[in-house]
Order: C-alpha cells, then sequence, then structure tokens
C-alpha cells in the first residue's frame, strides 16, 4: 500500500461527500407532506414512480457487497465468490411472483413492515414479533458491510490510521462518515436516500465503464489476468495442505456455491429494507417493470466481481481483501478518478445503510413499540420513535464493524441471510396460502434461528473464533453448504409436520384480516393482471 494521505483523492472524496451530505437534508423538503407518518418519513409517501423506484432499488440491492466484498472473496478465494452473479440473476424472476402481491396487500391495510402483514394474515403478534427481531437483528451486520466498505476507502486514502494507532484515531473519520448519515437519515427519512441514489448510481456506472476498458489495457488484457489469477490460486495453502483458490469451481465445492447461491437469492427480498423500498412504490405495476429491469445490476456486478482477478494482476498486496480494490483504484487510476471511484464506493455505502436503519426503526416502531408497549401512539409519536432508533440501529451496526474480523466481510451478509431466511415461510408461504398453523410458523422460526445461529457461531477461521464463516457440514449427510439453507429446511419441515399435528387437534388459529381481492388490488396503474391463485385465502381458511 502507498503510505501518506493521496491529498487529490481526498478532496475529490470530500466534494462529493459534502454534495451528498447537502442533498441528504435537503431531500427533507422533497414531495413533503404536511402531516407527520411513519408512511411520509420511513415510506416516502408511497408517492415513487419507476425511475425513482429503480435507483432507489439499485441503491437498496447493490451496495459495498457489491463494490467491496464480492471483489474482495474473488481476490482471496477466485471463482467461489461468483455466487454473487447468480443468485442475483434467480432472484427477480422469484420476486415477480410476490412483490406485486404484497404491496397490494399492504397498500390496502396501510401495513408499513413485513411484520405487520404477518400479524394481519395470521392474527398473531408473537408472529409478527419473531419477525420483527428477526429483521432487526439481520440488518445489522448488513449495514456494518456498508461501514466496511466506507472505513476501506478511508484507509486507503490515507485517513483511516495505521494498525498501531489508537482505536479512536483510527476509526475517527469512520465515526464522522457514520454521523452524517445518521443526522440526515433522521432528517429526511427515505427521501435522502432515493435523492442520493441518483447520484450513487451515476458514479458507479462511470467508474466500472472506465474500470473494465481502462486497467485491462494496463494490465495487458484479459488473458493475462486470468493467466496471473490461476498462477496465484495453484499455490497451496500451508494450513490445508490446498490450492489458496480456483479460477472455477471445483466439483468439492459445487454444493456449497450452489446453496450459496440459492439461499441468498430467497433470502434478498425479505430483508426489510429490501421491502420498505418496495411499498415506497406508487402502485404494483411499478413493481412489475422494476422486476424487469433491475437485472441491468446483476450484469454490473459480473463486470465488478472481475476486479478482483484485476486486483492479483496488478500485484496488489493488502492483509485485509476489503482494501484490495480500494488500493487497485490508487494504483491504476490518476489521482482524480481515484477520489471519483472512491466516493461512487462511499456513497454507495452510505445510501444503502440509510434505507436499512429506517427499515429496522419501522419494525421496531410498528411491531415492537405500537403493539406491545404503546398500543395508543399517534402517527407522530410512532415517526419520533422510528427516527430515534434509526440512530440506535447504527450504533449496534458500528459495534459489528469495531469488534468483528473485516478480512473476509462478506460474511457479515451471508450471517444476516441465515437469520432472515427464517421469515420466509411466514411472509411469501403467507402471501399464497393460510395453510400454515401460526404456531407451526413459530415454532419452526425457533428451530431455523436456534440451528443457524449455533453453526454459524461454531464456524472459525484464522482471525476469528466464532462467526468466522456462513457454511459447514450438513449434519447427516457430510456436504459442506451454506448454513441459511439448512436452517430453512429444518424450519419448513417443523412448520409442516406442526401444522399437520395442529390442524388435527383443531388448535385455535388467528383470524385473517385480509382477503383474496386485497392480493391484486392496484391504487395506482391499470392493465392486464396475471395472478397466481391465493390458496386458502380469508379468515378462518
Amino acid at each position: 500500500m502507498n503510505g501518506g494521505v493521496n491529498g487529490v483523492a481526498l478532496t475529490v472524496f470530500i466534494i462529493f461527500f459534502l454534495a451528498v451530505t447537502v442533498m441528504g437534508f435537503l431531500a427533507a423538503r422533497w414531495r413533503r407532506s404536511e402531516t407527520e407518518s411513519l408512511d411520509e418519513w420511513g415510506l416516502g409517501g408511497r408517492s415513487f414512480g419507476t425511475w425513482i423506484t429503480w435507483f432507489l432499488l439499485g441503491g437498496d440491492l447493490y451496495t459495498a457487497y457489491t463494490f467491496v466484498a464480492v471483489p474482495a472473496a474473488i481476490y482471496a478465494a477466485g471463482a467461489s465468490g461468483f455466487f454473487a452473479v447468480p443468485y442475483t440473476i434467480l432472484v427477480y424472476p422469484l420476486i415477480f411472483t410476490f412483490l406485486p402481491r404484497l404491496w397490494s396487500v399492504s397498500h390496502k391495510h396501510g401495513y408499513v413492515t413485513t411484520s405487520d402483514f404477518v400479524r394481519g394474515r395470521f392474527g398473531s403478534k408473537g408472529l409478527s414479533l419473531a419477525v420483527a427481531i428477526t429483521g432487526i437483528l439481520a440488518t445489522m451486520p448488513y449495514i456494518a458491510l456498508q461501514l466496511v466498505g466506507i472505513q476501506a476507502v478511508l484507509d486507503v486514502m490515507g485517513v483511516g490510521g495505521g494498525e498501531n494507532t489508537n482505536w479512536f484515531i483510527k476509526d475517527l473519520p469512520l465515526l464522522i462518515a457514520f454521523g452524517v448519515l445518521a443526522a440526515y437519515t433522521y432528517s429526511s427519512g427515505l427521501r435522502a436516500p432515493a435523492l442520493i441514489a441518483f447520484v450513487k448510481d451515476t458514479l458507479i456506472y462511470i467508474v466500472i465503464a472506465v474500470a473494465i476498458i481502462y486497467i485491462p489495457i494496463k494490465l495487458g488484457g484479459f488473458d493475462d489476468i486470468f493467466a496471473a489469477a490461476g498462477k496465484k490460486f495453484e499455490q497451496i495453502n500451508p494450513a490445508t495442505d490446498k490450492p489458496v483458490g480456483a479460477l472455477a469451481p471445483g466439483s468439492a465445492g459445487t454444493w456449497t456455491y450452489a446453496t450459496l447461491a440459492l439461499g441468498s437469492a430467497l433470502a434478498l427480498f425479505m430483508y426489510p429494507h429490501s421491502i420498505t423500498a418496495t411499498l415506497s412504490s406508487k402502485s404494483r405495476n411499478v413493481i412489475r417493470r422494476n422486476t424487469t429491469i433491475l437485472p441491468l445490476y446483476s450484469l454490473m456486478l459480473g463486470l465488478l466481481a472481475l476486479l478482483g482477478f484485476m486486483a492479483i494482476a496488478a500485484g496488489i498486496k493488502v492483509q485485509n481483501g476489503q482494501l484490495a480494490i480500494p488500493q487497485l483504484f490508487e494504483d491504476m487510476f490518476p489521482d482524480w478518478f481515484t477520489g471519483v471511484a472512491f466516493a461512487a464506493i462511499g456513497i454507495g455505502a452510505l445510501v444503502p445503510a440509510a434505507i436499512m436503519s429506517i427499515a429496522a426503526a419501522n419494525l421496531f416502531t410498528r411491531n415492537i413499540y405500537k403493539d406491545f408497549i404503546k398500543p395508543d401512539a399517534t402517527p407522530a409519536q410512532e415517526t419520533k420513535v422510528s427516527k430515534l432508533v434509526s440512530l440506535l440501529v447504527k450504533v449496534g451496526a458500528l459495534a459489528f464493524v469495531l469488534t468483528m474480523d473485516k478480512t473476509v466481510a462478506i460474511n457479515f451478509q451471508l450471517l444476516g441471510g441465515i437469520w432472515i431466511l427464517q421469515t420466509f415461510p411466514a411472509l411469501v408461504g403467507g402471501l399464497f396460502t393460510r395453510w400454515f398453523h401460526r404456531w407451526a410458523l413459530l415454532a419452526g422460526w425457533a428451530v431455523g434461528m436456534v440451528y443457524g445461529t449455533v453453526a454459524a457461531w461454531g464456524v472459525a477461521s484464522p482471525t476469528q473464533k466464532h462467526f468466522g464463516g456462513s457454511s459447514a457440514e450438513i449434519p447427516g449427510i457430510g456436504e459442506i453448504g451454506y448454513i441459511g439453507m439448512t436452517a430453512i429446511v429444518l424450519n419448513v419441515i417443523v412448520t409442516v409436520v406442526l401444522t399437520f399435528v395442529l390442524k388435527a387437534m383443531k388448535a385455535p388459529d388467528g383470524i385473517d384480516e385480509t382477503s383474496p381481492s386485497d392480493y391484486t388490488a392496484d391504487a395506482g396503474d391499470k392493465g392486464v393482471q396475471v395472478e397466481l391463485p391465493t390458496v386458502g385465502a380469508g379468515s378462518g381458511h
């Protein structure tokens, strides 16, 4: 790594950072309503059209995970890190089937969170509470991943301090960025990241277009890049007596690769921030259009992933893999464009971190504070509590950053995926059928959460005793797979078996406040709507 502060890059970075900070505060006046409510602060008034939603969802889903963690995984281990590319391809056909239904029923009943829907569908505050707690818990490591991306950029620019620096001085720039993020999120709610997302995505596309053409030319072309990566991955790791990675996944890693891709695809739109961005749309057809154009970001992700191989070919040597891509940019680009690239990464982390903290705060306010602490809370009180909790969620994420191993930061996202996957049967299952019993869903959730947490806790890495990874041997089978997929299989088995048992015992079921027509209604665009049939919808079925 280069020594000292890159003054030019830092200046450009600060200019962009100040610009989006101003935009974040000004966003409070953008499409502002006179009423103060969670619909306004936490969902932008449910008024966003196709293009705003596209940029918001893109800013929400393609994050520091995309720009830092995925290329870093490929830099460290090779093509196994490419699981992120097929999973973003798998996810859009999946969400096309259920997100429009969720939007319709949420719009009809005023649901702000997934827990609102679960409570209304199954008549269970306990199940709603479980989904809310899971959403908040799973969001914290995901926000932490965004802060890791900001920290990586600051470290490479030379303003993050060295490893032997006092912890407060070392992390002071990150704390400042964290404080700015917290301030404009508190002030402007979802409108801030929605407005900043335009700048973020424009910068990212510019940087990708330049990087994918300029860097290979400087390195002698893709033949030389892949040759250098292949040579590195042939080296033997003394600790395991196996190659350090692979240019293409071997047969031994097929199951791990497949389960990581499928599990991540199933988990992505379970996260509260994904749903928050979805519910901010003004019509169900906006959601359907977005599922057809969002795959453009998957193309971007595939190109970004190749930066991991480019870092190897460029001779980048870093102890912390998250620094590989920022260091590649500093070494290969002119200083002024390095600042632009660093701004793309930094802003690309701020936008989703803001949305995530808002989503987690909405869960606390609607499904913990209002359901169990102050049922008569006014809309203004709900908004005030949500603003305060959005700050606390960021503090929890900061704790992940400061205490956990950041050398393989992609595990932050995968750890959150293990937890959030356990809400899949209640949320997606509930959108299509009322057959599952509420107590069975709660029991299945508990089994999946306990197994997933214990299994993930038991995975060690060379630098961390616990939570060192997200893949483990499947009990009774022996294959190494994503812990989240094993946990969700156990969850579904328990849910189905107990549903049969509880129905046979005629255990009391909750009251369903929704009706079949709620899942197809559209208050916005008109047009032919093709829907999957609703199974067992309606109260008491």
